[in-house]
Protein backbone atom coordinates (compact mmCIF):
# COMPACT_ATOMS: atom_id res chain seq x y z
CA UNK A 1 0.00 0.00 0.00
CA UNK A 2 2.99 2.35 1.06
CA UNK A 3 4.64 1.65 -2.01
CA UNK A 4 1.39 2.21 -4.24
CA UNK A 5 0.89 5.69 -2.42
CA UNK A 6 4.66 6.62 -3.30
CA UNK A 7 4.69 5.39 -6.89
CA UNK A 8 0.91 7.78 -7.15
CA UNK A 9 2.23 10.75 -5.45
CA UNK A 10 5.16 10.13 -8.17
CA UNK A 11 3.23 9.97 -11.03
CA UNK A 12 0.92 13.20 -10.26
CA UNK A 13 3.59 14.97 -9.71
CA UNK A 14 5.42 13.96 -12.81
CA UNK A 15 1.66 14.36 -14.75
CA UNK A 16 1.76 17.82 -12.87
CA UNK A 17 4.93 19.27 -13.72
CA UNK A 18 4.35 18.06 -17.29
CA UNK A 19 1.43 19.97 -18.13
CA UNK A 20 2.87 23.15 -17.10
CA UNK A 21 5.67 22.80 -19.27
CA UNK A 22 4.81 24.90 -23.09
CA UNK A 23 7.00 25.34 -26.14
CA UNK A 24 9.88 23.14 -26.72
CA UNK A 25 10.26 21.37 -24.09
CA UNK A 26 6.84 20.09 -23.95
CA UNK A 27 7.85 18.57 -27.41
CA UNK A 28 11.03 16.79 -26.01
CA UNK A 29 9.24 15.31 -23.32
CA UNK A 30 6.37 13.92 -25.23
CA UNK A 31 8.36 12.46 -27.58
CA UNK A 32 10.54 10.65 -24.84
CA UNK A 33 7.95 9.61 -23.86
CA UNK A 34 6.71 8.76 -26.93
CA UNK A 35 10.30 6.35 -27.62
CA UNK A 36 9.78 4.69 -24.35
CA UNK A 37 6.53 3.79 -24.73
CA UNK A 38 7.28 2.38 -28.02
CA UNK A 39 10.59 0.57 -26.36
CA UNK A 40 8.14 -1.19 -23.94
CA UNK A 41 5.46 -2.07 -26.23
CA UNK A 42 8.28 -4.15 -28.96
CA UNK A 43 9.48 -5.95 -25.47
CA UNK A 44 6.12 -6.73 -24.56
CA UNK A 45 5.58 -7.71 -28.26
CA UNK A 46 8.97 -10.03 -28.17
CA UNK A 47 7.95 -11.52 -24.88
CA UNK A 48 3.86 -12.57 -26.10
CA UNK A 49 5.57 -13.73 -29.35
CA UNK A 50 8.31 -15.70 -27.35
CA UNK A 51 10.70 -16.64 -30.92
CA UNK A 52 12.31 -19.67 -30.48
CA UNK A 53 15.08 -21.49 -32.94
CA UNK A 54 14.41 -24.95 -33.54
CA UNK A 55 16.62 -27.43 -35.48
CA UNK A 56 14.51 -30.25 -37.08
CA UNK A 57 15.66 -33.35 -39.09
CA UNK A 58 12.86 -34.87 -41.65
CA UNK A 59 12.85 -36.93 -44.81
CA UNK A 60 14.71 -35.48 -48.01
CA UNK A 61 16.84 -33.01 -45.50
CA UNK A 62 19.44 -33.42 -43.50
CA UNK A 63 18.70 -30.86 -40.99
CA UNK A 64 16.39 -27.29 -40.97
CA UNK A 65 16.45 -24.33 -38.79
CA UNK A 66 12.64 -23.04 -37.78
CA UNK A 67 12.11 -19.81 -35.73
CA UNK A 68 8.89 -20.02 -34.27
CA UNK A 69 6.37 -18.24 -31.88
CA UNK A 70 3.12 -18.88 -29.97
CA UNK A 71 1.04 -19.17 -33.19
CA UNK A 72 3.42 -21.37 -35.31
CA UNK A 73 3.44 -23.66 -31.95
CA UNK A 74 -0.25 -24.09 -32.25
CA UNK A 75 -0.53 -25.12 -35.63
CA UNK A 76 2.38 -27.48 -35.11
CA UNK A 77 0.86 -28.90 -32.10
CA UNK A 78 -2.81 -29.19 -34.04
CA UNK A 79 -0.66 -31.13 -36.97
CA UNK A 80 1.22 -33.04 -34.74
CA UNK A 81 -2.01 -34.47 -33.12
CA UNK A 82 -3.70 -35.08 -36.30
CA UNK A 83 -0.80 -37.13 -37.36
CA UNK A 84 0.06 -39.51 -34.66
CA UNK A 85 -3.93 -40.31 -34.01
CA UNK A 86 -4.61 -41.74 -36.97
CA UNK A 87 -4.72 -45.48 -37.54
CA UNK A 88 -3.19 -44.44 -41.28
CA UNK A 89 0.06 -43.97 -39.33
CA UNK A 90 0.29 -46.75 -36.84
CA UNK A 91 2.00 -49.92 -37.71
CA UNK A 92 -0.12 -52.14 -40.39
CA UNK A 93 0.87 -56.00 -40.61
CA UNK A 94 0.47 -57.67 -43.23
CA UNK A 95 -2.44 -60.16 -42.22
CA UNK A 96 -4.50 -57.45 -40.60
CA UNK A 97 -5.75 -53.77 -41.10
CA UNK A 98 -7.60 -52.48 -44.71
CA UNK A 99 -5.70 -50.98 -46.80
CA UNK A 100 -8.61 -48.78 -48.14
CA UNK A 101 -9.41 -47.14 -44.93
CA UNK A 102 -5.11 -46.32 -44.46
CA UNK A 103 -5.70 -44.24 -47.67
CA UNK A 104 -8.76 -42.52 -46.73
CA UNK A 105 -7.12 -41.68 -43.24
CA UNK A 106 -4.19 -40.49 -45.59
CA UNK A 107 -6.88 -38.37 -47.43
CA UNK A 108 -8.11 -37.15 -44.51
CA UNK A 109 -4.78 -35.29 -43.02
CA UNK A 110 -4.17 -34.13 -46.62
CA UNK A 111 -7.31 -32.38 -45.98
CA UNK A 112 -7.03 -31.23 -42.69
CA UNK A 113 -3.11 -30.33 -42.79
CA UNK A 114 -4.44 -27.89 -46.18
CA UNK A 115 -7.46 -26.57 -43.72
CA UNK A 116 -5.04 -25.90 -40.92
CA UNK A 117 -2.96 -23.88 -42.94
CA UNK A 118 -5.50 -22.04 -44.97
CA UNK A 119 -7.04 -20.65 -41.39
CA UNK A 120 -3.78 -20.04 -39.41
CA UNK A 121 -1.88 -16.63 -39.68
CA UNK A 122 1.33 -16.96 -42.23
CA UNK A 123 4.44 -16.73 -40.28
CA UNK A 124 7.18 -14.38 -40.56
CA UNK A 125 10.24 -16.05 -42.01
CA UNK A 126 13.48 -15.37 -40.11
CA UNK A 127 16.20 -14.69 -42.42
CA UNK A 128 17.96 -18.26 -42.42
CA UNK A 129 15.24 -19.91 -41.30
CA UNK A 130 11.86 -22.06 -42.30
CA UNK A 131 8.57 -22.03 -41.07
CA UNK A 132 5.66 -24.40 -39.61
CA UNK A 133 4.14 -23.99 -42.80
CA UNK A 134 7.26 -24.81 -45.02
CA UNK A 135 6.99 -28.56 -42.96
CA UNK A 136 3.84 -28.83 -43.22
CA UNK A 137 3.41 -28.37 -47.33
CA UNK A 138 6.54 -30.43 -47.35
CA UNK A 139 4.63 -33.27 -45.51
CA UNK A 140 1.98 -32.72 -48.42
CA UNK A 141 3.90 -32.65 -51.35
CA UNK A 142 7.07 -34.95 -50.71
CA UNK A 143 5.31 -37.99 -48.82
CA UNK A 144 1.37 -38.15 -49.00
CA UNK A 145 0.87 -36.37 -52.83
CA UNK A 146 2.97 -38.87 -54.02
CA UNK A 147 1.66 -42.09 -52.01
CA UNK A 148 -1.82 -41.19 -52.75
CA UNK A 149 -1.47 -40.52 -56.11
CA UNK A 150 0.21 -43.99 -57.14
CA UNK A 151 -2.02 -46.26 -54.95
CA UNK A 152 -5.24 -44.62 -55.13
CA UNK A 153 -5.98 -44.51 -58.83
CA UNK A 154 -4.36 -48.53 -58.80
CA UNK A 155 -6.74 -49.90 -55.45
CA UNK A 156 -9.71 -47.52 -57.15
CA UNK A 157 -9.17 -49.70 -60.30
CA UNK A 158 -9.30 -53.11 -58.71
CA UNK A 159 -12.09 -52.56 -56.16
CA UNK A 160 -14.03 -51.61 -59.78
CA UNK A 161 -13.22 -54.60 -61.40
CA UNK A 162 -13.98 -56.93 -58.07
CA UNK A 163 -17.00 -54.94 -56.25
CA UNK A 164 -17.25 -56.51 -52.66
CA UNK A 165 -13.68 -58.57 -53.23
CA UNK A 166 -11.61 -59.09 -50.60
CA UNK A 167 -8.10 -56.95 -50.41
CA UNK A 168 -6.39 -59.89 -50.30
CA UNK A 169 -7.14 -60.69 -53.47
CA UNK A 170 -5.30 -57.45 -55.16
CA UNK A 171 -2.01 -58.57 -57.05
CA UNK A 172 -0.17 -55.66 -55.84
CA UNK A 173 -1.43 -55.32 -52.04
CA UNK A 174 2.12 -56.53 -50.39
CA UNK A 175 4.00 -53.73 -52.69
CA UNK A 176 1.22 -51.19 -51.45
CA UNK A 177 1.42 -52.51 -47.97
CA UNK A 178 5.68 -52.01 -48.29
CA UNK A 179 5.51 -48.54 -49.47
CA UNK A 180 2.40 -47.80 -46.96
CA UNK A 181 4.98 -48.78 -44.18
CA UNK A 182 7.76 -46.70 -45.38
CA UNK A 183 5.30 -43.29 -45.67
CA UNK A 184 4.28 -44.08 -42.59
CA UNK A 185 8.11 -44.05 -40.82
CA UNK A 186 8.60 -40.95 -42.66
CA UNK A 187 5.09 -39.22 -41.03
CA UNK A 188 6.15 -40.64 -38.16
CA UNK A 189 9.79 -38.28 -38.59
CA UNK A 190 7.88 -35.38 -39.49
CA UNK A 191 5.61 -35.66 -36.40
CA UNK A 192 8.24 -35.13 -34.29
CA UNK A 193 9.70 -32.43 -36.03
CA UNK A 194 6.17 -31.18 -35.60
CA UNK A 195 6.58 -32.31 -31.88
CA UNK A 196 9.86 -30.08 -31.43
CA UNK A 197 8.32 -26.90 -33.06
CA UNK A 198 5.24 -27.49 -30.45
CA UNK A 199 7.30 -27.76 -27.65
CA UNK A 200 6.20 -31.21 -26.56
CA UNK A 201 7.97 -33.53 -24.13
CA UNK A 202 8.45 -36.77 -24.91
CA UNK A 203 6.97 -37.18 -28.27
CA UNK A 204 8.59 -40.36 -28.82
CA UNK A 205 6.58 -41.93 -25.81
CA UNK A 206 3.28 -39.85 -27.25
CA UNK A 207 3.47 -41.62 -30.60
CA UNK A 208 4.11 -45.18 -29.43
CA UNK A 209 0.96 -44.50 -27.11
CA UNK A 210 -1.38 -43.83 -29.74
Amino acid sequence: VAIAAIAGTIAGLIIFTVTRITGRNLFLITGGVAGLSAIFAMQFYRRAAHLTEVKVSIPQFSELTFVVNNDARQVAWRLFVEIVTRTSTQPLNDDEGIIREALTSLYSLFAITRETLKNSRPSIPAPGSQTVEHLAVTMLNWELRPFLSKWHPRLHVFEQAHPGGPESAWPEAAACRLELRQAQEHLRRYALGFAQLAGVRDAEAMIARA
